[in-house]
């Protein structure tokens, strides 16, 4: 548990830490990222998962149906990749960051839902802080955008989907990329590098840290996913955009006083849930 915990942390981290790239590779648009993202990420995944895709590929055709699985996560992947890069340069950051906040929530309710997942008084403790501090945040919120819900939504579905067909492996994801490929080479095709170079001196170096940073996030929170119940990985998910919180303080942006709740609720939620994980390791500790 702790090891998923750690490096769930870290690919949280790291996607968080992503959402800075948008600003630095400009003056590329949303799209032409989404192409150079697919290329990075299948470049990085391909290697070393002949066993995985072996494996795969002898599910596929013990269920055929999964390849109606496969597309829809393929669509939910596109969409999500694209979402995230689109949104910081076309004012709905915001959004999509209360988007991330309602992320863990539907985990969460999943993982109960679906995988009969066991919740500690702790997590249900933990779970009502996130639900209060993000319930607070909507409500005063001065409108709700499709992006919110398109954030809020798809991953979890998108891991539940994996765990429950059993096709949670990053050869899943290779072949989710390789779908999106013909798309990503249209998108590049349209990138003018003299101008791109011209604006951006420093353009490549940028590039190479955008895919190694994405890269190592999906490639930890796939590991993670497989060492963590649902529940906890979603709760987890909450270092995500309180990364991006720090990311928001450090270009200057100030966070309005109707967030303090939502902050404040959103520490004590994490606080509780590594503390219920560090009592959960004691063996003389009765559970609750």
């Amino acid at each position: 548990m702790a090891k998923g915990i750690f490096l769930a942390l870290i690919s949280n981290i790291l996607f968080g830490t992503g959402y800075y790239f948008t600003l630095l590779l400009q003056p590329l648009t949303d799209t032409e990222m989404l192409g150079l993202r697919i290329i990075i990420l299948f470049a990085i995944f391909l290697f070393q998962q002949q066993n995985n895709f072996n494996k795969l590929f002898a599910n596929i055709r013990r269920q055929p149906h999964l390849i109606g699985v496969i597309l829809l996560l393929t669509l939910n992947t596109g969409v999500q990749l694209w979402l995230f890069l689109w949104a910081p340069n076309n004012h709905q950051a915001i959004q999509v960051s209360i988007g991330y906040l309602l992320l863990p929530l539907v985990a969460v309710a999943l993982g109960k839902l679906i995988f009969k997942e066991h919740f500690s008084r702790l997590k249900w403790w933990a779970l009502a802080f996130a639900c209060l501090g993000v319930g607070t945040n909507i409500i005063l919120a001065d409108e709700i955008s499709w992006a919110t819900f398109v954030a809020g939504f798809g991953y979890p579905i998108y891991i539940a989907l994996r765990r429950y067909f059993n096709i949670n492996t990053l050869a899943t994801f290779c072949v989710e990329l390789l779908l999106l490929l013909p798309l990503a080479v249209y998108f590049i095709w349209q990138i003018d590098s003299e101008i791109i170079l011209l604006k951006n001196h420093y353009f490549y170096g940028y590039l190479i840290l955008f895919g190694l940073v994405n890269g190592m996030a999906f490639i930890l929170y796939i590991y993670s996913s497989n060492l963590l119940p649902i529940n906890v990985l979603g709760l987890l998910g909450y270092a995500e955009p309180l990364v991006m919180l720090m990311i928001s303080f450090a270009i200057g942006e100030v966070l309005e006083t109707k967030s303090y709740l939502l902050l404040a609720c959103l520490i004590v939620a994490i606080i509780l849930l590594t503390i219920d994980n560090f009592r959960a390791k004691l063996p003389t500790h009765r559970q609750n």
